[in-house]
């Protein structure tokens, strides 16, 4: 047998074979080990709290689904904001203005103009 790498998930099909061959031992009356680890009563709990972890991983991935809309949301109306903010500025003070260039606006006299471009004859 290989060394099982646990850091990975288990396939979704894997898992519901398992629990396919889980049921069906359930329905060998006489089946009995010596071996703990595959006791009836070890695969019952083993299944419970797996079932128990995934409805936990399910609750916090909605929560945190949640929690990532609600921040999603507010950073865009910080965005707008700003931006309303910077549009006020501009119309307050100047598109020229040291208050603009503040604000992370670029002074209208320090953008480049456009500069005619030559052609070339072939």
């Amino acid at each position: 047998m290989s060394i099982q790498d646990t850091t990975r998930r288990l396939r979704p099909q894997v898992i519901s074979e398992d629990v396919t061959s889980w049921h069906g031992l359930q329905t060998i009356a006489t089946y009995e080990t010596n071996r703990a680890d595959a006791s009836t009563t070890n695969l019952q709990q083993a299944y419970q709290a797996m079932l128990a972890q995934q409805q936990a991983e399910t609750e916090k991935l909605t929560l945190y689904r949640a929690a990532a809309d609600a921040a999603r949301l507010a950073e865009w109306e910080f965005h707008n904001a700003v931006l309303a903010m910077k549009e006020v500025v501009r119309g307050q003070y100047g598109s020229d203005s040291d208050q603009a260039q503040a604000v992370g606006l670029k002074k209208k006299s320090d953008h480049k103009r456009p500069s005619r471009k030559k052609l070339v004859a072939l």
